[in-house]
C-alpha cells in the first residue's frame, strides 16, 4: 500500500539518475520491496532541477510533474551533478525542505562529509546485488515513509 501525503494522495518519489540500469535496477527493487507508491525519474541534475522548478520540459502545465515528497539523488550525473543540485535544492526556499537521500555508488568519505554540509537527509551507498538493494530499499522505505513524518508542503 503506499505512502500517503497529506491530501490522501500516494507520496511522489523522485528518482535523479543518468544511468538507465541503475534507474531500472532501482525500480525493480522498490516493486520488490512492494513499494507501491507514485515513482518519477529524471535523467541528471539539470532535469532533477528544471522538475522542481517546472522549467524547461516540466514548463507545459499539461506535463504531469508531481512535487515530490522525496528525493533520491545520485552524485556523478552529467550536466549538473547532485551535489550541485543538492546545493541548489537546500538553498532554495521552496524546495529546501523536500527531504534528500543520496543513493550512490560511492563510498568516498569526502563526499559523505560534503552532502551532509549540503544538507542531505541521508546518505546511502548502493549495494551492487539486486537483494542487496531490494533489502536496503526495504529498510528505507520503512524508515522514511513508514516512521519519520515528512513535511509536505504545498501541492505546487
Amino acid at each position: 500500500m503506499p505512502m500517503p501525503d497529506i491530501w490522501g494522495n500516494p507520496l511522489t518519489i523522485l528518482l535523479a539518475d543518468d544511468d538507465e540500469e541503475d534507474r531500472d535496477f532501482t525500480r525493480d527493487a522498490l516493486q520488490n520491496a512492494h513499494l507501491a507508491n507514485d515513482m518519477r525519474f529524471v535523467v541528471d541534475g539539470q532535469d532533477l532541477m528544471d522538475y522542481l522548478r517546472r522549467q524547461g520540459p516540466y514548463a507545459d502545465p499539461a506535463v504531469d510533474a508531481p512535487r515530490p515528497g522525496i528525493i533520491l539523488l545520485d552524485l556523478n550525473m552529467p550536466k549538473k551533478d547532485g551535489r550541485e543540485a543538492l546545493a541548489e535544492i537546500k538553498g532554495d526556499e521552496d524546495l529546501r525542505r523536500i527531504p534528500v537521500v543520496v543513493l550512490t555508488t560511492s563510498k568516498d568519505e569526502e563526499d559523505v562529509f560534503r552532502t551532509y554540509d549540503l544538507g542531505v537527509n541521508s546518505f546511502i551507498t548502493k549495494p551492487v546485488t539486486f537483494t542487496g538493494l531490494v533489502d536496503v530499499l526495504r529498510t528505507w522505505q520503512h524508515y522514511w515513509l513508514e516512521l519519520v513524518e515528512l513535511p509536505i508542503g504545498s501541492r505546487a
